[in-house]
């Protein structure tokens, strides 16, 4: 199966790069050495997205590695954007609302296009960077000891793009909530752990002042199992794997495996080891299946993976492919969340999503 998505993958990027390069090589007017250098880099970036599936990065040096990260899948979102303007160009042109000759050797549509992308991607990394808190009330009849105050993030994608000084601002910015616990949904970790131990990120951890609850995401398989595990183990995170924890022993945690792993336990043998008298949460990256979970009478499940899409117009893809693909949601008496993330995949682009932290208060 990952060998199919890999070629349908490598067959779509591959004709949406030869579009754009090809339109890109109409529209200068430039000369034809100009036009070679500027296509030949122009794919060369975008293309060396591929070196991250070869596992160069990880014997480069990781400044070096992070810059071509970085540079590899930017480029992969400017090349959908490019393709998408020259798409509606081309419609235009066809149905003779624009003139063919705007579209060769025509420098107010190069320059054009060149502000356009600028404003739409410089506007994605700040609407990136600008974190999104978002309030959200549980309300329940069973008995809790008082109020709870709750943080809860998914998606971090701790790597050679989301560095140890990004991670140590979101640190701060869960200190001050004042939680009395914290979730975590998943894919703490993007493609490596290697970055993540050279930058000594565990000791970021470690300045968390409250509880710490953690399920696996499927970035913790690309990146190793086991040594992700072994992260998590040295962070002092308590990691729930198919396992339960308790708080006050008035809330019950559930934290299931990720659904890469086939072999993982049905959310049904979970609750059975469960007092359902008590708040019952489910934390689960993929929120596939969510009938399971109302059926099973959890009160809250809290889930990631998404991302929304990133970026528009791949929200839409994800709107269709999952019951919610992001923000509260209910089923029955039980209550949803499905964060967009607070880190991200790739590029550091918000466009029509957001990066965010949910802050909710569970009480009467």
């Amino acid at each position: 199966m990952r060998w199919i998505f890999f070629i349908m993958f490598l067959v779509l990027v591959l004709g949406t790069v030869g579009y754009v390069l090809w339109h890109v090589w109409c529209l200068l007017p430039i000369s034809k050495i100009g036009r070679w250098l500027v296509t030949v880099l122009m794919a060369a970036c975008v293309l060396s997205m591929f070196i991250l599936f070869g596992g160069v990065l990880e014997r480069i040096p990781l400044n070096t590695a992070s810059l071509l990260y970085d540079v590899s899948t930017s480029s992969l979102f400017i090349f959908l954007y490019l393709f998408i303007t020259f798409l509606v160009l081309d419609v235009l042109r066809l149905v003779r609302l624009l003139p063919s000759r705007l579209l060769h050797d025509n420098w107010w549509m190069t320059i054009g296009i060149t502000v356009v992308m600028l404003v739409i991607f410089i506007c994605g990394n700040i609407h990136y960077n600008n974190k999104v808190r978002v309030p959200l009330s549980l309300t329940t009849d069973k008995p809790l000891k008082k109020e709870y105050k709750v943080v809860m993030v998914s998606d971090l994608h701790l790597g050679y793009h989301n560095r140890r000084e990004e991670l140590a601002r979101w640190v701060d910015l869960l200190n001050a909530e004042n939680p009395d616990f914290i979730l975590i949904g998943g894919d703490i970790i993007d493609n490596s752990t290697r970055p993540l131990l050279e930058d000594h990120m565990a000791e970021e951890f470690h300045r968390l002042k409250a509880p710490v609850y953690a399920c696996l995401g499927n970035h913790e398989y690309f990146s190793n199992e086991l040594k992700a595990k072994k992260f998590y183990q040295d962070t002092g995170i308590r990691l729930l794997v198919d396992d339960v924890a308790t708080v006050d022993s008035v809330i019950t945690i559930i934290g299931r495996d990720d659904r890469f792993n086939r072999n993982r336990k049905s959310l049904e043998e979970l609750v059975r080891k469960v007092d359902l008298s008590t708040y019952t949460i489910v934390i689960d990256h993929q929120p596939y299946e969510l009938e399971k979970t109302e059926q099973c009478k959890v009160d809250f499940q809290f889930s990631g993976h998404t991302h929304r899409g990133q970026v528009w117009p791949i929200s839409w893809i994800t709107d269709a492919v999952y019951e919610c693909s992001f923000g509260p949601w209910q089923r029955g008496n039980t209550k949803f969340y499905v964060s967009s993330g607070l880190g991200i995949w790739g590029g550091k682009f918000r466009i029509g999503t957001q990066s965010e932290y949910i802050v909710a208060t569970i009480g009467h």
